[in-house]
């Protein structure tokens, strides 16, 4: 690959997906796009970058940046985020939402649904406290292909084997010949929707939980203030936002202040532009009926 291909397909990912390439990264763009070219019939690389250049198909430029987005996920990845959930957001949004008993959550970078349905899971062992409850569990992300995986709610033992507690692989999930498939209830609780973080998504709507982790170390500051300024005007005045463990945004924007004590934990600050509560926003979302201890 020359120099100014290479440069080439950094301004396209950069420009459709925010995903900043550093130049030693040559290498990654090689492996995971020679499958794509292939597929696609061309023979080569470069004859793959040379019909971007003058065709720009909005097929295959879908494909390259999917090829080279980073959709590694497993189940409860990292405790603690969901230590934080159970013992701090959970509690917090039980009590400030007792008259409505409706929650919304978006999970922002969804991938094959490990993280929406470890979500999922989280809120069904809360000891029945959200029994009854109106949930919704909004997963979006830039990937139609694992947003398709993360629908059908089926993983390999592999999958299975990263993060997830035997009790509760006994107790949601059923095998299926070699596979594991998540149960109808949690994967009922969960829409999936394709998303790319660095178009609107105010139509969303308002959200009391965002889970957007490990997807802005991808991006450069300037985006990463655009698209944390943008989530500040989604979620409730007293939400919660959630970020990878490799993520801050301390120095990046004052929309948001972080919770003493819980790492990876943030609220929004009151001098950000407010949006009504997630209850007031949205239309009726679908009664889930959150069973815990079964």
């Amino acid at each position: 690959m020359t120099p100014a291909d290479f440069d080439f397909l950094r301004g396209l990912l950069k420009r459709r997906s925010g995903l900043v390439l550093s130049p030693d990264k040559q290498y990654l763009v090689e492996s995971r796009l020679l499958p794509v070219a292939r597929k696609a019939g061309f023979d080569r690389l470069s004859a793959l970058i040379g019909a971007l250049k003058v065709d720009k198909t909005e097929m295959l430029m879908t494909a390259v940046v999917e090829a080279m987005t980073t959709n590694e996920s497993f189940f409860f990845r990292d405790k603690v985020p969901f230590d934080n959930l159970r013992m701090k957001v959970f509690p917090a949004l039980q009590a400030a939402r007792r008259q409505s008993r409706t929650l919304r959550i978006w999970c922002a970078a969804a991938a094959s649904g490990q993280e929406p349905y470890s979500l999922a899971m989280a809120l069904s062992e809360m000891d029945g406290g959200f029994a009854g409850w109106r949930i919704e569990v909004i997963a979006t992300d830039i990937s139609n292909a694992v947003l398709e995986k993360a629908r059908q709610g089926l993983y390999s033992q592999f999958e299975i084997q990263r993060g997830l507690p035997i009790q509760l692989l006994l107790k949601y999930f059923s095998q299926n010949d070699e596979m594991w498939q998540i149960a109808p209830e949690i994967r009922a609780m969960v829409k999936y929707r394709q998303l790319n973080l660095l178009s609107d998504f105010s139509d969303l709507g308002t959200f009391d939980l965002i889970f957007c982790r490990n997807v802005l170390i991808y991006f450069d500051q300037e985006t990463k203030i655009d698209v944390l300024d943008r989530l500040a005007e989604v979620i409730a005045d007293d939400g919660y936002l959630v970020l990878g463990a490799a993520e801050t945004v301390v120095g990046l924007t004052d929309s948001f202040k972080v919770c003493p004590q819980s790492r990876g934990l943030y609220a929004p600050n009151a001098h950000r532009s407010k949006p009504r509560q997630a209850s007031e926003k949205q239309s009726r979302p679908r009664l889930i009926a959150v069973n815990g201890g079964r």
